[in-house]
């Protein structure tokens, strides 16, 4: 059941109720768009109304940050125990894909990094097929090159796209994507990093307490401390004007349109 955070619609479920949707979609080929969102991506579509309005129109938006998960709890009740934490629900997804053989795409990151993330999983994995690993383009779409990618997807017998391409880039890309695939289209944010050792994992008492941006703040300072310095406080102060009814924060309606420009 999908509630709002700051206008986002986020889906109040667990690990099993998302893996479940993701592969229930793979098996009858039907379109899928995914997300699990952090603090970040709630903030980036704050800011962001056309993002919003997309998020809002994916078939699952599952909470990742623990605050995320706090926000749920507080604003709606919704008894939630523990996150969705998109490298886990990944690997979740792939295990459920290699006993029910169902291939899946790997896109975006770069060619080392998606190259290993299928080699890490297929050892993990032994019966997983892969049916391809695509780097990122790092640049924007040109007219007709989302249809080419679906048709090369398509072609290659996935069943599950996998899009580690960064908020808010790969949410746009999942939904640019959605109406052109027969099968779940799922941003995974960080996880090909995490997933093929790039980056380490935070000890799990972080975890559990809201302290991986701390984690992630001194592994990549330059990049990520006006993410986690300006947002984070933002984000609170937002929550609690929410919670005290300063602010409906009504969510926009879903987008009606594929965006015109978004990155590959």
């Amino acid at each position: 059941m999908k509630r709002s955070v700051l206008g986002v619609l986020v889906d109040a479920c667990d690990y099993t109720d998302a893996t479940q949707q993701i592969i229930e979609a793979a098996e009858h080929r039907q379109p899928f768009a995914g997300t699990a969102v952090a603090v970040h991506a709630i903030m980036e579509s704050w800011t962001d109304p056309a993002l919003c309005q997309q998020l809002n129109s994916f078939d699952l938006v599952a909470p990742d940050g623990q605050p995320v998960r706090w926000a749920l709890n507080l604003l709606h009740d919704a008894h939630l125990r523990d996150r969705v934490y998109g490298p886990d629900l990944v690997v979740r997804v792939l295990a459920e894909a290699a006993r029910s053989g169902l291939p899946v795409y790997f896109y975006g990151s770069t060619r080392g990094t998606v190259d290993r993330v299928a080699r890490a999983m297929i050892r993990k994995y032994p019966t997983l097929v892969v049916a391809g690993c695509e780097p990122s383009k790092f640049r924007g779409a040109a007219p007709g090159e989302a249809e080419e990618i679906a048709r090369r997807i398509t072609r290659s017998g996935a069943r599950i796209l996998l899009v580690g391409l960064g908020c808010p880039r790969q949410e746009r890309f999942v939904y640019a994507m959605r109406p052109l695939l027969p099968m779940p289209v799922l941003a995974v944010g960080a996880a090909f990093a995490y997933l093929a050792g790039d980056l380490r994992t935070p000890p799990m008492w972080m975890q559990r307490h809201a302290l991986e941006w701390v984690w992630r703040l001194a592994l990549e300072p330059r990049r990520l401390w006006r993410r986690y310095v300006l947002a984070n406080p933002a984000f609170l102060a937002l929550l609690g004007a929410q919670k005290a009814r300063m602010w409906r924060a009504d969510p926009p309606p879903p987008a009606g349109r594929p965006p015109r420009n978004f990155s590959i």
